[in-house]
């Protein structure tokens, strides 16, 4: 018995293949982060923060950025100029908010351009209406501390001081965290039995007190204490890492590697460690969060940066000292828990874009 033969009339419409398109898995990713607009918006206000503050010295300084004075060009914002220049009589650094300067400077013919908000997170005002802590005015928009320092200013610098710390931080516990995890996860049996007793042992030390006791010991200043916050900060990105690496090394495409004739180290990093940074782009975040949380407690205890260092713990230290001057608590509460909420919702939103298991709509076309 034969098979008919199949006829296909002229105008049938033909068959036409399934065509796909598979997306860029990064740029998936992005199209996913964007979606989350509270995550996105998060972000861009973090940033947009962030890059104002590297601004700080032309933001808020109390030297002028630009003078003209006696038909000469001076630039005071990155030079230091007595005060002789400016028809002083003593040849040490000049004072711009001295009244006799400012009267100098504001003669025909000479002028100055001084920036949007005139302190420096180190000027005091000798020359202050009002007793300190003074209260927020046209002055000092935010008030000052209990030293005559406008708190605006100390918010500036400390906000690019405490993003600064947390970023070298969360960069040296995410490089050491991954090495210390892909190692361990990787080669796994003995090694991995012998890495995860240290791990326990070094994660059951009270961090905290620990902190305390070395800063104590040890005359704090910045690098010190990323340090020691690094030391104790790479234990759950470790965790994450070795877990991917556990599952990922027993997959074929690592099986074809090693099949291959690849070196270990090869395939740890071309083929395992692609696959597995997930979770590590997720932690980074909420690693931020954490240091510049640490920092500022132990600048609240007085263990942190060097005294006169813009810090927003030694804020909220003078703030507990001053409880009538309401501004300087609440304006430093105020910008750490924006910060703090800002890179939390950005990490939110970084999960959800990097979790498989969701799909928007246009993904797979």
């Amino acid at each position: 018995m034969t098979t008919p033969p199949v006829v296909i009339t002229a105008g049938a419409p033909a068959i036409a293949p399934i065509r796909t398109s598979p997306q860029n898995p990064a740029r998936r990713a992005w199209r996913r982060f964007r979606s989350n607009r509270l995550g996105y918006a998060s972000l861009i206000v973090f940033l947009a923060l962030f890059g104002l503050s590297l601004f700080a010295e032309v933001l808020s300084n109390d030297k002028p950025l630009v003078v003209r004075y006696e038909g000469r060009w001076y630039f005071p914002v990155v030079e230091t100029l007595p005060e002789t220049t400016f028809g002083g009589d003593f040849p040490t650094p000049t004072d711009y908010l001295d009244p006799f300067i400012r009267g100098n400077l504001e003669k025909p013919g000479n002028f100055a351009v001084y920036a949007p908000n005139r302190y420096h997170h180190s000027t005091i005002n000798y020359f202050a209406s009002e007793p300190n802590p003074a209260a927020p005015s046209m002055q000092n928009y935010l008030g000052t501390d209990d030293r005559g320092r406008d708190i605006l200013a100390r918010l500036l610098y400390g906000f690019r001081l405490s993003v600064f710390f947390a970023l070298l931080v969360a960069a040296l516990c995410t490089i050491f965290g991954v090495l210390y995890g892909a190692v361990q996860g990787y080669f796994a049996g003995w090694t991995d039995i012998a890495m995860e007793r240290f791990t326990e042992i070094w994660s059951a030390m009270p961090i905290l007190y620990m902190l305390i006791i070395l800063s104590s010991l040890f005359s704090p200043n910045f690098w010190l204490l990323v340090a020691l916050l690094s030391v104790f900060g790479w234990l759950g990105i470790a965790a994450y890492v070795r877990a991917e690496f556990l599952k990922n090394r027993t997959l074929d495409y690592v099986r074809a590697a090693r099949a291959l004739g690849q070196s270990n180290r090869k395939i740890m990093l071309r083929h395992i460690l692609p696959n597995s940074l997930t979770p590590v782009v997720t932690l980074i975040p909420f690693e931020l969060a954490g240091a510049i949380s640490a920092l500022t407690s132990l600048d609240f205890l007085g263990l942190g940066v060097p005294p006169g260092t813009p810090s927003l713990g030694e804020l909220l230290g003078q703030g507990k000292e001053n409880l009538y001057a309401w501004w300087i608590s609440f304006t430093t509460f105020a910008a750490l828990v924006i910060m703090l909420l800002l890179l939390v919702l950005v990490g939110d939103a970084l999960r959800d874009a990097l979790d498989p298991r969701k799909v928007l709509k246009g993904d797979a076309e």
